[in-house]
């Protein structure tokens, strides 16, 4: 059993905007909320209700482990409130290739294999996916048919943008 919420990593916020970062060093830091600061900002949350949003830190935090005992890929964090919950991979790169959204999906994908083996899942009935890039803030078409087999296989709608409006 695999605890995705340890109490002593989550945070909450009520903020309107706030915004999620990737610790640059040293390597293997966690991901991290910020309210202030946001030049450093891979992915903005709008959170127009101010409602509480909590968010948990999950690469260099929780242990997913693969069958023979390697660690899995894992996705930076996730966020949740009320039934939603949203697993979230930030990138920072650009160029014109995919890559960073193949390795995005694969982390997503490893992520919410796990949780949805823990009874925590079945809490959630709302539940998304985000890549998002600070390189590459706009949502990118030409992976609609990614987004929707993603969707299909996972039961999590994925966006691939920088912007978390609809939590």
């Amino acid at each position: 059993m695999t605890n995705f919420f340890p109490s002593e990593e989550i945070c909450t916020t009520k903020r309107k905007i706030f915004g999620l970062c990737d610790a640059p060093t040293p390597p293997g830091g966690k991901a991290y909320l910020d309210e202030d600061n946001g030049e450093k900002w891979v992915a903005v949350v709008h959170n127009e209700s101010q409602e509480a949003v909590s968010f948990v830190p999950i690469d260099h935090c929780i242990d997913l482990r693969k069958p023979d005992g390697k660690m899995d890929n894992r996705c930076d964090c996730c966020l949740f409130h009320h039934d939603t919950i949203a697993f979230v991979e930030l990138k920072k790169r650009g160029g014109r290739d995919t890559r960073w959204i193949i390795e995005g999906v694969e982390q997503l994908r490893a992520t919410i294999k796990h949780f949805e083996k823990e009874d925590e899942a079945k809490a959630f009935r709302n539940k998304k996916a985000y890549i998002a890039n600070s390189m590459r803030p706009l949502f990118r078409s030409a992976q609609a048919g990614r987004m929707e087999r993603f969707s299909n296989e996972t039961g999590y709608v994925l966006r691939i943008e920088s912007h978390i409006k609809d939590l």
